[in-house]
């Protein structure tokens, strides 16, 4: 049961949720006294609230050992639908083949790099390509686009939008003798309608914000991507206690794992990179640190190489690792180019 179920004030929820409380499982354990610290209450007003949950984790139980438990899937069947998983393709053949095809749905993949390196423009393609319909190769599905830094350029969404129309077109006539009808189905300006944009300043925000998704999905269940550019923002700037933001990411990490497997989605991280000492030198990895990577099923290093963009996959429970060559051109992500200039960062 979640914390916003609970038959608590609104401001009481909103603070659970602000301080990383989102079930009654992450306040079976916590004391009064930690309750009120985290919540900056009162002790006696946090031993009401525990109680509360205590009530309703009590006939939550009652509740459900009458119900019977599903869920019990033999590997072979498991193998199966693995097989079956469909993807969203990047628009570079290279990265979709390192990718098994693209990226997949009922995992979450994290794809981290430098500023400038195509992050955001990989995110804004993933939100187009996802819309490409079954009979030009994918999904027909629509974007959730979760921008927590405000880098989203719609006209930028525009131009690939565009671009990604002119591609179906040439492979429906290059298929079909010059058939129309991708041109008749799809036109740019339907494709921004189908990209769902929330733009959030906080936190607090981002966590109201994903424990809202499954409603929305719910009821937008053409939805087969959400994107989250970045990840990280708020989080690297807004907490002085790190057991608490530690709390918070996992408790929002194992909520976007349930929304990817439940709706058979992708969820997409996009994450920033911070420095750390190792060995005495200082070096580039992604934010949050190492243990935020068991957080996702995927990772996805893109950098630098010379004047070449290069994405390597560093952490994947089904592709082995391999780097393949991008571009980002006036077009989108494409295979890689040679007139790209950039001095090396990473």
């Amino acid at each position: 049961m979640e914390v916003s179920r609970l038959p608590l004030s609104a401001t009481q929820r909103g603070k659970l949720i602000s301080a990383g409380y989102t079930s009654l499982c992450s306040l079976s354990s916590v004391s009064s006294s930690d309750l009120a610290r985290d919540l900056k209450i009162s002790d006696s007003e946090a031993l009401d609230i525990l109680n509360v949950a205590s009530r309703s984790s009590r006939l939550d139980r009652v509740e459900g050992s009458h119900s019977v438990i599903n869920g019990a899937q033999n590997a072979w069947d498991m193998l199966h639908e693995e097989k079956s998983l469909t993807r969203i393709t990047t628009s570079s053949a290279d990265l979709d083949n390192i990718l098994g095809g693209g990226i997949s749905c009922k995992e979450v993949t994290e794809i981290g790099g430098v500023p400038g390196i195509g992050k955001t423009q990989l995110g804004i393609q993933l939100a187009i390509n996802v819309q490409i319909p079954p009979y030009c190769g994918g999904l027909g599905g629509k974007a959730i686009y979760i921008d927590t830094e405000g880098s989203f350029m719609v006209e930028r969404a525009l131009q690939v939008a565009e671009a990604c129309v002119e591609d179906m077109l040439e492979y429906s006539k290059f298929l079909h003798k010059g058939m129309q009808t991708c041109q008749a189905a799809m036109q740019s300006k339907d494709i921004l309608g189908n990209i769902y944009y929330f733009r959030v300043c906080s936190y607090t925000e981002q966590i109201a914000l994903i424990n809202y998704l499954d409603k929305f999905i719910s009821e937008h269940k053409d939805v087969k991507v959400v994107i989250i550019d970045s990840i990280t923002f708020h989080f690297r700037q807004d907490f002085d206690d790190m057991s608490l933001r530690t709390r918070v990411l996992s408790g929002m990490a194992l909520k976007l794992m349930k929304i990817a497997t439940n709706f058979r989605l992708a969820v997409v991280l996009l994450n920033q990179v911070t420095t750390k000492l190792t060995e005495g030198s200082f070096q580039l990895g992604l934010a949050l640190g190492d243990s935020w990577s068991h957080s996702c099923t995927n990772r996805i290093i893109l950098y630098w190489n010379g004047n070449e963009r290069y994405a390597y996959i560093d952490k994947s429970p089904s592709l082995r690792s391999a780097s393949a060559p991008y571009s980002v051109t006036s077009r989108g992500i494409r295979n890689s180019t040679s007139n790209s200039k950039r001095a090396k960062l990473m």
